[in-house]
C-alpha cells in the first residue's frame, strides 16, 4: 500500500526507528543545519536516521530533513523495496516502464488554510539559513518547482534552489539544461509570465522522482505514480492554472516575472563549494495553501555526504543502468554515482563484459543518458564491487595502463557547479561554465592475469560465521 502523504512515510520512518525526534529548542538560523551537517559527518550512513525538529523557535511548525536521503536504507523505505540497489533500479525501471498519470479531484488537505495577498507571508515558515555567513539569507532546498509546457500542458516537477528575499518573493535559480528553464523560455516567448507552484512535503516518491533525470515529456507526476503503484492525486491551484499534489503540506504559488532577472546567491552547493552568484528567475508570490499545522520539508545539502547528494546518486545512477541494461541491451550490472563527487562528477560501470571494447561502449551510453554526468567515468568487471571505494581504487590501480585505457571527449555538457572549470567571479550562465572534457577509464583486464592473493572464499565465510572463536563476544 503506498504512503498516502508525507504524515503516513514519517509514521512508518518512526515505526522503524528511522526518525530521531529533535524535542530540544533549535534556532533555524544556524542550529538546524548545525546539527544536519554533524549527524551525516558523524553517524555511519548504515545507521544514520531522518531528524525532526519538533521544536523550532519562533515557529509552530516543525522541520524534517533527511526523510528521503538520509540513508540508503530510508531511499528503499520510501520505494518499500529491500535496501539493495537491484530492488531499488528494478522500482525505477519498472516505473519507467509503466507511468501512472496523475488524477484530478476536487479538494485536499493542502486546501485546509488558504491565504493570498498580504496574508501570504514566507515569514511564517521555519526556512534554515544553510552556510551561516555564507549563504545570503534562508533557502528553500526542497522544493518541488511546479511548472507546464504551454503547447502540451505537460507539468514539471524540479527541485532547484529558491533564496527568501522577502514576505512574497524568492529568487529562483534553473540551469540552462534543465526542463523548469525550457518552460519558462517557451512561457516567455508568449509574452507571459510563467505560472509556477512550489511544494513543500509530500508523499515520498514524487520528492524522488523531483531530483531524478526524466526524460522531458515525461511528467514526474506520471512516474511517482509508476514507483508508487497508484496514481497521485492533484487538484487545481488556487491563483495558477496548474495542479498540485492534493495531500501536500504546503503550496507557495506565483509568476515568474516576465523577462526579468534579478541577482541571487551565493549558495553553499551539492560540490561542497559556495555557488557563485547568479541572475536568477524573481517569483511573486500570489497565494500560499497549507495543511492545519504543517510539517516544513528541507533536504541537507552543501558538502557531501548529504542528502540531496546521496538521493541524487540513486535516482540517477537507477536511469543510467536502465538505459543501459533495458535499451542498449549491454551485459552491465550495476552502475554507480559516488557520493564523493556530489552524484554528479564520479560514475562507475560494472559488468560481465563479452567483448573487448564493450566497456568504453557503456561509457559513451551512460554519457548519452545524461551528458552532465561523469565527468570521470570508470567501468570495472564484475568481481569488483563499485560501491566499495577500496575496491574501485585497486581496480584503476592495478587494471588500466593511462596510455591506452584512458580517454577524453571534449565539448560535453559540463558537471553543473563544477568550481574547477572557472574561478567564482563568472556567472553561473557564463559560457565558460556550460561545456567541459570527460575522462572514460577502462578498468577491466585485457589480458590473463595472476590468480587474486587472496585465502579461498570458503574459508573467509567459514571464518566469518564463526568470529565469536577468535576475537570473543562484543
Amino acid at each position: 500500500m503506498p504512503y498516502l502523504d508525507l504524515r503516513a512515510y514519517l509514521d512508518r520512518l518512526d515505526q522503524e526507528d528511522l526518525l530521531k525526534h529533535i524535542t530540544a529548542p533549535v534556532d533555524k538560523d544556524w542550529e538546524i543545519s548545525a546539527v544536519g551537517r554533524v549527524a551525516f559527518r558523524d553517524i555511519p550512513e548504515s545507521r544514520r536516521p531522518a531528524l525532526m525538529f519538533d521544536n523550532v523557535v519562533g515557529y509552530d511548525v516543525p522541520v524534517v530533513l533527511g526523510v528521503l536521503g538520509g540513508s540508503r536504507r530510508i531511499y528503499a523505505l520510501a520505494l518499500e523495496v529491500e535496501p539493495d540497489p537491484r530492488a531499488i533500479t528494478g522500482a525505477w525501471r519498472r516505473a519507467a516502464s509503466a507511468p501512472v498519470p496523475p488524477r484530478t479531484v476536487g479538494q485536499g488537505p493542502v486546501k485546509e488554510v488558504v491565504l493570498k495577498g498580504d496574508q501570504a507571508d514566507l515569514n511564517t515558515l521555519p526556512v534554515p539559513t544553510w552556510t551561516v555567513g555564507e549563504d545570503p539569507g534562508p533557502y528553500l532546498t526542497a522544493p518541488l518547482v511546479v511548472t507546464k509546457d504551454p503547447e502540451t500542458g505537460a507539468h514539471n516537477v524540479g527541485t532547484y534552489r529558491a533564496q527568501i528575499k522577502g514576505p512574497r518573493t524568492l529568487g529562483v535559480w534553473i540551469n540552462f539544461v534543465q526542463h523548469g528553464r525550457k518552460h519558462v523560455e517557451m512561457w516567455e516567448a508568449r509574452d507571459q509570465p510563467t505560472p509556477v507552484a512550489i511544494v513543500l512535503g509530500t508523499e515520498p516518491a514524487l520528492g524522488l522522482c523531483s531530483v531524478a533525470r526524466v526524460p522531458y515529456g515525461v511528467e514526474e507526476y506520471a512516474m511517482a505514480g509508476g514507483l508508487r503503484g497508484e496514481a497521485i492525486e492533484v487538484v487545481p491551484a488556487e491563483t495558477v492554472d496548474l495542479l498540485v499534489p492534493a495531500r501536500a503540506e504546503i503550496v507557495i504559488e506565483g509568476y515568474f516575472r516576465l523577462r526579468e532577472l534579478e541577482r541571487e546567491g551565493p549558495f553553499g552547493e551539492y560540490t561542497g563549494y559556495m555557488g557563485p552568484l547568479a541572475d536568477s528567475y524573481v517569483l511573486d508570490v500570489t497565494c500560499i495553501t497549507h495543511r492545519h499545522q504543517p510539517i516544513y520539508h528541507a533536504f541537507l545539502s552543501q558538502m557531501p555526504p548529504s542528502e540531496s547528494s546521496l538521493i541524487r546518486s540513486i535516482g540517477r545512477e537507477s536511469a543510467v543502468a536502465k538505459t543501459l541494461m533495458d535499451d542498449l541491451r549491454l551485459p552491465v550490472t550495476d552502475v554507480h554515482l559516488l557520493e564523493a563527487g556530489g552524484a554528479a562528477a564520479y560514475m562507475a560501470i560494472r559488468g560481465r563484459w563479452e567483448h573487448e571494447g564493450q566497456a568504453r561502449q557503456a561509457i559513451l551510453g551512460a554519457w548519452s543518458v545524461d551528458p552532465t554526468l561523469g565527468k570521470i567515468c570508470v567501468a570495472v568487471d564484475d568481481d569488483i564491487d563499485i560501491r566499495d571505494p577500496f575496491a574501485l581504487n585497486w581496480a584503476l590501480s592495478f587494471r588500466m595502463q593511462p596510455d591506452g585505457d584512458v580517454f577524453q571527449v571534449p565539448g560535453y555538457p559540463a558537471v553543473r557547479l563544477d568550481p574547477s572549470q572557472t574561478d567564482e567571479s563568472v556567472p553561473q550562465l557564463d559560457p565558460k561554465r556550460r561545456l567541459s572534457t570527460k575522462m572514460g577509464i577502462d578498468a577491466t583486464k585485457k589480458h590473463a592475469y595472476p590468480p587474486i592473493a587472496m585465502p579461498p572464499a570458503d574459508h573467509l565465510a567459514k571464518v566469518r560465521s564463526e568470529w565469536a572463536t577468535y576475537w570473543g563476544a562484543e
